[in-house]
């Protein structure tokens, strides 16, 4: 951790908005190992270019980019299929969570915050494996691929859980790991942080003016500790 005087300081937050693979989840390097591996099985070689662009992506730009990487032969609906059982055995024993995802959503609900999620997955894999890592009920609510008509990058989910929470966009905070993500979250007008995990910011996001920080220990810390 960075000395006090170091720490960065957020501009106080009425609201917290959550992705949730790769920021609150710690699942996308699981489903890193069973895109490659479907991919081998169906006769595809999957590339880490192919593979990061589909990071943060919603179900039918993912379909869009695995077609433009490997023409209209491929079979998504196959392909989809595999992943989601492949990741359901990997994880029936449990989801695991970011590093300080726990104790930053238990501070917030300590001080009253309103907190939510803001996801490109759909509902039932949503809430799924919210409910294994024994988060789901910490939230006010969820929003998934399947209550907005346009995903991410366009702002409508992060609009959509703020108006459900009933907070102005801009009082809210928002969490991210992927470019699609921030890119929707600034949209919305909100106060944007980007955790990595398997992205990094580049020189698009950086100019955006959004903060970086390094895990949700941090982004507790940067919206906690006294000026």
């Amino acid at each position: 951790m960075k000395p006090q005087s170091d720490i960065l300081r957020l501009a106080p937050f009425q609201a917290a908005i959550f992705d949730m693979d790769g920021t609150l989840l710690d699942t996308e390097a699981v489903f890193k190992t069973i895109v490659f591996e479907v991919c081998t099985e169906l006769g595809f070689e999957m590339t880490d270019a192919v593979h990061m662009a589909m990071v943060g992506s919603s179900h039918e730009r993912t379909n869009q980019l695995l077609i433009e990487a490997y023409g209209v032969a491929f079979p998504y609906t196959l392909f989809d299929e595999r992943c989601r059982v492949s990741m359901r055995e990997r994880t029936h024993a449990g989801v695991p969570v970011k590093q300080g995802a726990r104790e930053f959503l238990t501070e917030l609900r300590d001080r009253k915050i309103p907190i939510a999620v803001a996801t490109s997955s759909r509902q039932p894999h949503a809430h799924t494996h919210l409910g294994a890592a024994g988060l789901l009920d910490l939230f006010e609510t969820v929003v998934t691929r399947d209550d907005v008509v346009n995903p991410k990058p366009h702002p409508e989910p992060y609009l959509t859980a703020a108006r459900r929470l009933g907070i102005d966009p801009t009082q809210c905070l928002a969490l991210e790991d992927s470019h699609a993500g921030v890119r929707a979250a600034h949209a919305a007008g909100m106060q944007t942080v980007m955790v990595p995990d398997l992205v990094h910011p580049n020189d698009e996001l950086r100019a955006l003016g959004i903060s970086v920080l390094e895990s949700l220990d941090h982004v507790r810390l940067a919206a906690f500790t006294p000026r």
